[in-house]
């Protein structure tokens, strides 16, 4: 276990009588702890792990005051009740759950405030996988190699290395000054509802193109040419679904059979999210956040990194197609939400 290698002050130190905590009502399908992956670490064959929606997660924890990289809630199609005994500042972004305060409809994308011993729930929307829960703070669960995030398959990171179960106790830091701002900005407006946000949200149009059936932009893998003609016109002419055989790893992909010119022998090679491979039964895999350090099977396409978090959104049965970028375009489309991400601190700062 050691702190985090860039240094970044997550939540700030403090003193408390009794430490802050949310208690698990309910667990969801699978939530888990997660924040920006732990970098560093792959040539020794631990995986990078992290939200699979890293802007949606970077966005909630910017709303609460946090550092972008706070460790947050990722709950996928169902969502967990979060019982806070204390009164507390949220944020919840991502797509696939409406959310609750005590039974009562709430925002999601801008701060809320909610009142000590209200309990926050969420119910499935037709649309989206995953959806985070940020709290001022963030949550304190150990950190492993320099982060929170839950590595299910080791077994270690976020809390005791596992989704969440009933009756487990989220501790949660203090909060930022800025953190403390907004709290005591929403409380003062707060009327007989168990919370209170502000009017404004954050734009849908500075957000990922959240799309039901997405175009995802991907450049060339080192191995497109060894597929054959006809295979790399169906990549990128046809759609492909996404199967039940999906998860955090790896999205497994149902569409046309792709197929190499020739039988072609492979050395494990470095792969990361994004990273498209075909397996012999020619049906592609995207890799995703907990994907494998290497593969030996042929890459033709990696996703452009801006398009992650939509795939991320993608469920089982959605399908997409393919599109060709460069990578000096994608570059150019990742700073940019970089940018973005920068813009929208500054809003906040000037809000509060």
């Amino acid at each position: 276990m050691m702190g985090r290698r860039d240094g970044a002050q997550i939540a700030p130190s403090c003193t408390r009588d009794a430490p802050a905590v949310a208690r698990v009502r309910a667990p969801g399908l699978l939530s888990t702890v997660q924040d920006l992956g732990r970098t560093g670490y792959r040539r020794f064959g631990v995986i990078h792990s992290g939200a699979m929606d890293r802007v949606a997660a970077q966005v909630a924890n910017l709303l609460v005051g946090n550092h972008p990289a706070a460790a947050v809630l990722e709950m996928t199609l169902t969502g967990a009740a979060l019982h806070f005994e204390q009164e507390a500042l949220i944020a919840v972004t991502g797509l696939g759950l409406a959310t609750f305060v005590d039974g009562e409809p709430a925002p999601c994308w801008r701060p809320l405030y909610v009142a000590a011993g209200s309990t926050v729930s969420f119910h499935p929307l037709p649309q989206g996988c995953r959806t985070y829960l940020a709290v001022a703070g963030g949550w304190m669960v150990p950190l492993w190699l320099g982060s929170a995030s839950t590595d299910i398959r080791a077994g270690f990171g976020g809390l005791a290395g596992r989704p969440l179960r009933a009756g487990d106790a989220l501790p949660i830091g203090c909060a930022s000054e800025r953190g403390l701002r907004i709290l005591a900005a929403l409380k003062s407006k707060r009327t007989r509802a168990p919370f209170a946000a502000p009017l404004w949200r954050v734009s849908w149009n500075a957000l990922p193109r959240y799309e039901i059936n997405p175009v995802i932009r991907v450049m060339e893998g080192p191995q497109a040419n060894a597929f054959t003609v006809d295979s790399q016109r169906a990549f990128f002419t046809s759609p492909f679904r996404v199967t039940p055989q999906s998860d955090r790893m790896g999205y497994r992909l149902d569409g046309p059979a792709l197929s190499l010119s020739r039988p072609l022998e492979m050395l494990s090679e470095a792969v990361t999210a994004g990273t498209i491979q075909v397996p012999p039964d020619g049906r592609p895999i995207v890799l995703m956040a907990d994907s494998q350090t290497t593969g030996g099977y042929p890459q033709i396409a990696q996703v452009a990194s801006v398009d992650l978090p939509r795939l991320a959104q993608l469920r089982p049965g959605q399908t997409m197609r393919f599109a060709p970028i460069g990578v000096r375009e994608a570059q150019r489309l990742w700073r940019q939400q970089v940018q973005w991400l920068r813009c929208l601190t500054a809003a906040i700062q000037q809000a509060f």
